[in-house]
């Protein structure tokens, strides 16, 4: 019978020839063979025989070439995070990469691309299912096909590792064939079963009671690959629509939730024989309520220069507005309605960002209709934009402001139940969905009771800290709207009146809050302790303050080999083999004067420490080791003034696709530099291909979009 869920577990026979996958657990599958060192793929009837090495894995993350070699990233440990619908959720903890040849030529790129993606693979948190398609809202699995293949069905924007799939998946649909050859070839479905959907983000299955009603409180975000990247490096859109830091959270409330099955073998039996739905008599039903968060969708970014507040640069509003409709259009197609809830600054630097996008907005929308509130606090508390009427799609966009650092400064966060109310109508129009297991359906499926039309889009500058704050209030009233319309509560009650799950449910979304901000920042969420006690406490601030800083020596020292990381990955880089033994992708380019500044810096203030260490000396001594403290404190001030002045020659940029603006700014930087009278000499007669120091290594790769 054809498998249309992947194996849960697979055995790896290593040989040197080949590698070749099997399942214990069908005996009758095909086996998946990759050749060595070749990368050819095939399927074979039956198990090989020679291997050396046999060992068990979870599964096969995916398949990568570098630029000596590809590699199988294969799973070889899984954590399991509970049981969603009866179908076990697991977490990876470790991987392997195999090579398909053994190196003989050493490479230093292919080292640090190695390194970069065991880095990624061992912080990123990822999750995938044998069983249940996770990349998807439970309401957009109601309306999938079920006799498709699991990765099939998978979203494509939260589908992680569909990029190093790319050679599985093109096997197993015909797009090439094992050789990698394109050609219009018959489809090969025994290779479905090896090809596992892996979603980025969060997940968090707890089972619970509300009032005595048992349940299971689920907590999803799941990550777009599309313009994945780090905070200072993507921003705003690119030109397919495709926003950076954009998110999907799923809340999600299942009673008389089947905890049977779907964790150890014979799944599909389990299915066929219809246990999925529900325990002692009772129906299963599923209530759940997305949201999403995304940066605001104009052609805009922030430039690090080491100073704290990065400049920032927006193009013209009339430039993005095509690749805006691609990005609404998909917003539109997927949620329906769609609330636009801004919470940048109205006044400052940010303020700019804000008008862009109510400039967008009006654009988009039909004879718009803009109305503005003020109070004692501020003077645009809220502003609305949206059509007077419908007449194309685009209507469906209702922009709404609210001054959200105004509203709460002071402490006052109970202040941000202003939006709620606000948005009372639209969540309420909105709805959320509800389905109800189909007792003795083989495919598990839910008779959908209520269907969400609407989702609330929550962006602040960095779509985390704020946004966090209002997702969870979001979250919370339609919680308790939804126990409320199922009867698990009385009207006028809600969650927040049982103290132990009032508990639990900020700290779920507080660790939510943390695992996306890492991802994106670097550091765990600020207001957190807002969060998880209700309350901004003074202990919370010193948090936000030890993290504000962490996070400002991350994004601009550490985040270049993230951002590279994420890009091989995804596939918005591929190496160049061709350029093997030419150039070095990661070597520093920059004039070794400039290179050495900063340890001249650590030394000058090292010995300025030792020469104020106290000591017992003659008179004479004494002026000649102060007149040496003063000569290294001026050579550290300088050395300091220096860095701070040319700060984009000392940020850890990527290195595999440097942003446009970092190139013209190092460019620019190094011109001012050479004609510096003190340095510019130095500079011009030890500079190493300075005109191309940082574009260099862009050709060694090319965009890729997926």
């Amino acid at each position: 019978m054809r498998s249309l869920l992947p194996f849960r577990d697979i055995n790896v026979h290593a040989s040197t020839s080949d590698y070749a996958f099997t399942s214990p657990s069908s005996p009758s599958a095909q086996t998946l063979v990759v050749e060595r060192p070749s990368g050819d793929i095939r399927l074979n009837d039956g198990a090989l025989l020679g291997a050396k090495r046999v060992s068990s894995i979870a599964g096969i993350l995916g398949i990568i070439k570098l630029r000596l070699d590809k590699y199988i990233i294969v799973i070889t440990k899984a954590q399991p995070m509970g049981r969603l619908k009866g179908h076990m959720v697991y977490k990876i903890i470790a991987t392997e990469f195999l090579p398909l040849r053994e190196r003989t030529l050493h490479d230093p790129d292919e080292d640090a691309y190695l390194n970069l993606l065991r880095t990624l693979l061992k912080t990123g948190p990822m999750y995938f299912s044998y069983s249940l398609d996770i990349t998807n809202s439970f309401q957009r699995q109601a309306d999938s096909n079920p006799s498709l293949p699991l990765w099939q069905r998978a979203d494509d924007r939260f589908f992680w590792n569909k990029f190093i799939q790319s050679d599985l998946i093109d096997f197993a649909t015909g797009a090439t064939s094992g050789s990698g050859l394109r050609q219009h070839a018959h489809r090969e479905s025994g290779a479905d079963p090896f090809i596992l959907p892996v979603m980025f983000g969060m997940m968090r299955i707890t089972t619970t009671r509300i009032k005595s009603t048992p349940l299971t409180f689920v907590l999803i975000t799941r990550r777009s690959r599309h313009r994945a990247g780090t905070r200072y490096l993507t921003r705003g859109m690119d030109e397919q629509g495709h926003v950076a830091n954009f998110n999907e959270t799923e809340q999600i409330v299942v009673l008389n939730d089947d905890t049977r099955g779907m964790g150890g073998m014979g799944v599909e039996a389990g299915m066929q024989n219809g246990i999925v739905g529900g325990f002692q008599g009772q129906d299963m039903q599923v209530m759940s309520y997305v949201q999403t968060r995304g940066s605001v969708p104009v052609y805009w970014a922030e430039i690090s220069t080491l100073r704290y507040t990065p400049d920032l640069q927006i193009r013209g509003v009339e430039t993005a507005a095509a690749a805006a409709k691609l990005h609404f259009d998909e917003q539109i197609r997927l949620y329906g309605d769609n609330y636009l809830v801004n919470l940048v600054n109205q006044k400052g630097r940010e303020v700019k960002v804000k008008q862009a996008y109510e400039q967008m907005v009006r654009m988009l929308v039909s004879s718009p209709n803009e109305a503005t509130q003020a109070n004692h606090v501020t003077d645009e508390k809220f502003h609305v934009v949206e059509a007077t009427q419908r007449n194309h799609e685009y209507d469906r966009l209702h922009y709404v402001y609210f001054d959200f650092h105004n509203e709460t400064k002071g402490l006052r966060w109970h202040r941000a139940q202003l939006l709620l109310d606000q948005l009372r109508e639209g969540l309420v129009k909105g709805q959320y969905f509800r389905g109800v297991s189909m007792p003795g359906d083989s495919q598990g499926r839910l008779e959908v009771r209520n269907r969400q039309v609407a989702v609330v889009r929550t962006n602040c500058m960095d779509c985390l800290d704020r946004t966090n704050v209002v997702q969870t209030m979001l979250a919370r009233w339609t919680l308790s709207r939804q126990l409320i319309d199922i009867g698990v509560l009385r009207p006028g009650e809600s969650t927040d009146d049982d103290q132990a799950f009032k508990i639990l449910f900020r700290n779920v979304w507080a660790d939510n809050a943390d695992v996306v901000s890492k991802s994106y920042s670097g550091t765990g969420a600020l207001k957190t302790d807002f969060t998880r006690t209700g309350e901004r406490t003074r202990a919370g601030m010193v948090q936000d303050l030890n993290n504000s800083i962490t996070r400002y020596v991350k994004n601009n020292f550490s985040d270049g080999p993230r951002q590279d990381a994420f890009d091989l990955f995804l596939g918005a880089f591929l190496p160049d083999a061709s350029s093997i033994g030419s150039s070095l992708v990661f070597v520093d380019r920059r004039p070794v004067l400039i290179q050495a500044i900063p340890y001249v810096l650590a030394a000058s203030v090292f010995m300025v420490l030792i020469s104020s260490l106290p000591r017992s000396s003659s008179e004479s001594a004494w002026w000649p080791l102060r007149l040496f403290a003063v000569l290294w404190l001026a050579i550290g001030v300088w050395c300091f003034r220096f860095i701070y002045g040319h700060g984009v020659l000392y940020v850890n940029w990527p290195k595999l696709n440097t942003p446009r603006w970092a190139n013209e700014g190092y460019q620019e930087t190094m011109g001012a530099i050479r004609q510096d009278k003190l340095i510019g000499p130095f500079v011009a007669r030890h500079e190493r291909g300075a005109s191309n120091a940082r574009a260099s290594h862009l050709e060694e790769g090319k965009k890729r979009i997926q």
